[in-house]
């Protein structure tokens, strides 16, 4: 097919940041096609949030964001997320008479499905006329030059597209059984960028010998914990929801930390943060009566049961665990209180990519304008989204991040 089509800005990849930026660019009068290989628009926007789309935080309202985001510069965001607020998404909702309620931490849900905001997306683009080429698999990116304007040409099994601007919007490897591939990691390389290891993040963790210990016995068990990987100034903690697994470990604690944890660390998890338990156990045991065993489920109501009748069949503690609780040694519960206020695993390693709802790492952002999105490396070539090495706490942080960072680079295409 040797068809050449001609516009204003080419954007690859119809996720989020595609759609959204297609919209904006469109909305002004220039003209602007969205390609994507896959035929199925909006894929990961469906699945996000339980089917229900985590959109935006509340969080992100205008002030420095950077604290919400793991990168090698996690200060890039900082002018994107307060050009293009959590505020203004939710004006665009409201414009489309969207239903949404919030949940813990500034989260906010779509009340009836993720299917509203790919509809919303798919009507502003169609208000800017955007031409749609979906199932279409780029072959080659190239420059060529005409009357001293340079243009990006894009040969693909579509035709080609010669456009002034380029915005790559083709995410991380996140979730390839809906569509992610490493493409806009190749077309940073071929004009020059550096890419920041791409790894798994939002992901649960798996860990040596979990059925041996016994471990999988839990599996189905959430509570609330306590969760920090790193040490010194490097920590960092979460107070989240921990699910324990045939496999490992997950839940909201695990997704969080597993964007921080670097492999070989320990990570740390109180299943009891509101009580020091090495103390408390020690002091209080004077004149007890009860067996040691009831005495924790009095001081840990929240603990559930058979993680606690788990936790005292092991060697260390399972002589004691019918013992009354004024006859057990201090060193002893102090070990024992230890062990659930700072619990020590090293992980094996993830789920990866195919479990994972993020990718850390990717483009350096160094070598992007954080104002526009723009390459340092290449006029009128932009990257948006995830493809950037910018990745967002669990909580709609990266969805922001996907509207934010598009709506950058659409005014600065459309300036």
């Amino acid at each position: 097919m040797n068809s050449t089509y001609h516009f204003d800005t080419v954007i690859i990849g119809a996720g989020a940041a595609g759609m959204m930026c297609a919209a904006h660019v469109g909305q002004t009068g220039k003209t602007v096609a969205l390609l994507d290989h896959a035929t199925k628009i909006g894929e990961k926007i469906r699945i996000s949030g339980g089917g229900r789309c985590n959109f935006t935080n509340r969080n992100l309202n205008g002030h420095d964001g950077s604290q919400y985001f793991v990168s090698e510069n996690p200060r890039f965001v900082r002018h994107a997320l307060s050009r293009y607020t959590s505020q203004d998404f939710i004006a665009l909702l409201d414009k489309h008479g969207i239903a949404y309620h919030e949940k813990h931490k500034g989260q906010l849900f779509c009340d009836h499905s993720a299917q509203d905001i790919i509809r919303m997306l798919q009507n502003e683009c169609a208000a800017g006329q955007v031409s749609w080429h979906t199932g279409c698999d780029i072959h080659t990116i190239t420059t060529i030059s005409e009357t001293d304007t340079e243009y990006f040409l894009i040969r693909t099994g579509k035709g080609q597209f010669q456009s002034r601007n380029l915005i790559i919007a083709t995410g991380g490897l996140a979730a390839p059984a809906v569509g992610a591939t490493p493409l806009g990691y190749e077309i940073a390389k071929q004009f020059g960028h550096t890419i920041i290891t791409p790894r798994a993040a939002l992901v649960p963790l798996r860990f040596e010998h979990w059925e041996q210990l016994g471990y999988h016995t839990m599996a189905g068990i959430t509570l609330p914990v306590r969760i920090s990987s790193g040490s010194g100034k490097q920590t960092v903690a979460f107070d989240e929801d921990l699910l324990f697994r045939h496999k490992g470990l997950s839940g909201p604690a695990i997704l969080q930390i597993s964007s921080y944890w670097q492999p070989g660390e320990l990570i740390s998890i109180n299943l009891a943060p509101d009580i020091d338990l090495a103390v408390t156990l020690c002091q209080n045991k004077h004149g007890q009566k009860i067996q040691l065993n009831n005495a924790l489920k009095q001081l840990c109501p929240h603990l559930p049961e058979r993680l606690l009748d788990f936790w005292l069949r092991q060697p260390d503690y399972a002589p004691y665990s019918a013992h009354k609780w004024a006859d057990i040694p201090n060193h002893l519960l102090q070990q024992l209180g230890s062990s659930l206020n700072n619990w020590q695993l090293c992980p094996s390693g993830s789920d990866g990519h195919k479990k994972a709802e993020v990718t850390r790492g990717g483009v350096n952002v160094k070598e992007i304008d954080p104002k526009t999105m723009q390459s340092k490396l290449k006029p009128n070539l932009y990257f948006i989204g995830e493809v950037l090495d910018i990745t967002g706490w669990l909580g709609g942080y990266n969805f922001q991040w996907a509207w934010a960072s598009a709506v950058c680079a659409a005014e600065s295409v459309t300036a």
